[in-house]
């Protein structure tokens, strides 16, 4: 199967998405050309997913899981908890009240 020329059908598709917005949300630094790539791929990818869209799938019945899966929901129970001066104690660094971690975001 081939892909043919996709910018033929970009006009087609009912959305306008601001690439240049998206990279700029993103924090990516993209070239003028990259832009017009990214354009349209997604107008490619806009296209096939309106056409999905557009399916009759009202009379279909809706597929099962391929291997049969069943969902395993057990009821909730109240257990003990772990004791918190004995969970602290194992921790490689704590406070009296909780654990101790190195900052996720470093300069921020």
């Amino acid at each position: 199967m081939g892909f043919g020329n996709p910018v033929s059908t970009i006009d087609l598709v009912p959305i306008e998405i601001d690439i240049a917005h998206v990279a700029h949300l993103a924090r990516l630094s993209l070239e003028p050309d990259e832009l017009e790539t990214y354009h349209r791929q997604l107008g490619v990818i806009l296209e096939h997913a309106a056409k999905v869209q557009a399916l009759a799938t009202e009379d279909q019945e809706e597929p099962g899981h391929p291997l049969g899966l069943v969902n395993a929901f057990r009821e909730d129970r109240v257990v003990p908890s772990l004791d918190r001066d004995e969970v602290l104690a194992m921790a490689p660094e704590a406070t009296a009240e909780h654990f101790v971690v190195p900052p996720a975001l470093d300069g921020e």
